[in-house]
């Protein structure tokens, strides 16, 4: 297999100061999973040293397989009951204003982890009051019952990432379905809550795919999409198929924000949570 060559702009410094160094004592000394380490985000280190971080939880280790996504897959062990008063404590020690919130994929449990969800979400308000707060979900199989236990502690953004194009989505995410990622955004719009996907470019898609994607993420209701390069995570994953210029997330960034989205970040290194606090109403 052919790997391509990362382009300059992809190349980023890992520069640490001491706001890093205490994120990241944090982070171990509580035991706690994020997304910035397990998804090899390149913005961690720019992320950390402001004292920010996006918090997974219910473990480490996902039900499902996700070509593009270098999470665990196996077996999970059961809840730590105490994982969600220890995220809520470490968003005090860390004085966020902001959280992000995101989880593993669930399929072993009855309720895929929803009411979990909703504990940890009470626990972060209770504990910071004043935090405003984004949750990065999963589809839950499309039961907006177990999606209302969420919606029932009123976070301020919910998120449930797209990640690909429809055509790519067999391929790339297994045993997601486009339609009911579709269907999981139309429901949390139509609960007053805000909406908002992600994807990831250079997986194979085509620009007239992109844009139906976004016409039909819009008619679903999202407000805030974020666009941004794909980056293979280890060689047990999926090949990097095209790296997109800057230019050209810049054209996505404006063609978006003309078909109607209120917010789009659109560039080579941005994640579903770098400058979420931005997407505030």
């Amino acid at each position: 297999m052919t790997y391509l060559r990362k382009p300059e702009w992809l190349k980023t410094k890992l520069q640490s100061n001491t706001q890093f160094v205490q994120v990241n004592k944090i982070v171990k000394e509580h035991g706690l999973h994020t997304i910035c380490t397990s998804g090899r985000c390149p913005n961690m280190y720019e992320c950390w040293n402001k004292g920010t971080a996006t918090f997974m939880i219910l473990g480490e280790i996902c039900t499902r397989s996700c070509k593009f996504c270098n999470t665990i897959t196996g077996r999970p062990l059961p809840p730590d009951s105490n994982e969600p008063l220890q995220v809520a404590e470490s968003i005090r020690l860390m004085k966020l204003q902001h959280a992000v919130i995101t989880s593993v994929d669930r399929d072993d449990l009855q309720d895929s982890g929803a009411a979990y969800w909703a504990n940890t979400i009470k626990a972060i308000k209770k504990i910071n009051p004043t935090t405003t707060l984004e949750v990065l979900i999963p589809d839950f199989d499309g039961n907006t019952k177990l999606i209302d236990q969420i919606i029932a502690e009123k976070p301020n953004i919910i998120s449930h990432n797209l990640e690909t194009v429809r055509r790519l989505t067999p391929t790339i995410r297994t045993k997601a379905k486009y339609d009911t990622s579709m269907s999981v955004l139309a429901y949390i719009s139509s609960q007053h809550v805000v909406a908002k996907t992600g994807i990831m470019l250079g997986l194979g898609e085509t620009e007239d795919e992109i844009l139906t994607l976004m016409d039909d993420a819009l008619s679903a209701g999202c407000s805030i999409i974020t666009i941004g390069q794909y980056m293979q995570p280890s060689r047990q994953n999926i090949a990097v198929s095209e790296y997109i210029t800057p230019e050209k997330f810049e054209e996505y960034k404006q063609i978006g924000l003309k078909r109607g989205f209120r917010q789009v970040e659109s560039a080579p290194l941005v994640r579903s949570s770098y400058c979420a606090e931005k997407h505030l109403i």
